[in-house]
């Protein structure tokens, strides 16, 4: 990776910074193409003097796309959206911004393309967004055959918007409610499947594709060593934060009518989308390769998430835990 210049689109998002600092590490000189470069000025600190580079980029624009190319041995696709708000729609940002970069990266004669999806991407899925990230697959591979593909399963992190929001609710309302289509107390109750994976553990996976040929045209499953319901997730979050809150399951009907209203918040906290997404389990199913296939050892979530769920906790509980010390 030595001095390779890499585009990273949407290098300010909270997996594509991480590797912004991983490719900075390797010594590649690091473009980054976002829409707001004053907000992403932080990430000049990753490397040395002008390793890393930042430049206004809208994916919905041809002539930015491939400018922010132009050069580059390599580009990295971080960009994606959770919800759906005016142009930046599904199709907008997954589909077509994918298959504009992809496009511009065969053109510009990118040796390399490393496209994020997301685990459960299916074209014919319920959810709006698993049948965009699944075409938007379909959009890259046609214009770049070579592009590796990251399917990572709900991602944590100290930036997470997973954990930190179920912690954050917690501490406003004591009350986690979780949606099952069983009776929640019954065996198999527990709600959703999930396999979180660390953040960290992603970025590596990206780099890794970079440095090494024979990865081309590959899709990588990324998920942790653990499968929870989430029920079992509530209850870590409920451990880590040291709050007694009440766990509360749900049947799916109640989650839709929520979803309603809640899809109207300035970041929503449940869409209708979002709950067709719920319903369908999110973990691997061993169809493709994995971290352990790049040479990984998966981060657990109970290595990682109490560092910063701390922060979470009653303040008495802080200032016991600092005279303890």
């Amino acid at each position: 990776m030595k001095n390779r210049l890499v585009t990273v689109f949407g290098g300010s998002g909270f997996v594509g910074r991480n590797i912004v600092r991983r490719l900075a590490d390797a010594g590649a000189r690091v473009r980054v193409a976002v829409r707001d470069t004053e907000k992403a000025c932080f990430l000049r600190t990753c490397g040395d003097l002008g390793q890393v580079s930042l430049i206004p980029t809208s994916i919905t624009s041809d002539d930015e796309v491939a400018r922010a190319i132009e050069g580059a041995d390599t580009v990295v696709n971080c960009v994606g959206v959770l919800y759906e708000r005016g142009a930046r729609t599904f199709d907008a940002i997954h589909v077509q911004g994918a298959a504009r970069i992809a496009n511009a990266a065969a053109q510009a004669g990118a040796k390399n393309l490393v496209h994020l999806s997301a685990l459960g991407a299916d074209l014919n899925a319920l959810s709006k967004y698993a049948r965009s990230k699944a075409a938007g697959e379909t959009a890259v591979l046609e214009a770049f055959p070579d592009a590796a593909f990251l399917r990572p399963s709900v991602i944590f992190g100290t930036e997470d918007g997973f954990f930190n929001m179920f912690a954050n609710l917690a501490r406003i309302f004591g009350v986690l409610p979780y949606y099952s289509k069983i009776v929640p107390h019954a065996d198999g109750g527990g709600g959703t499947k999930f396999q979180p994976v660390y953040v960290g553990d992603v970025a590596d996976a990206a780099v890794t594709i970079l440095k090494k040929d024979g990865h081309g045209g590959q899709t990588y499953e990324l998920v942790g060593p653990t499968v929870y319901d989430m029920r079992e997730i509530l209850e870590m979050v409920s451990q880590y934060t040291d709050r007694s809150v009440w766990i509360c399951g749900l049947p799916f009907w109640v989650a839709r009518i929520q979803a309603l209203f809640l899809q109207y918040l300035p970041t929503p906290l449940l869409t209708p989308d979002q709950v067709k997404l719920l319903e369908v389990d999110n973990v691997a199913d061993g169809s493709q390769p994995g971290l352990s296939d790049l040479g990984i050892s998966a981060v657990t979530a109970e290595t990682i998430v109490p560092t910063y769920l701390r922060r979470f906790r009653p303040y008495q509980q802080r200032k016991k835990l600092r005279l303890s010390n």
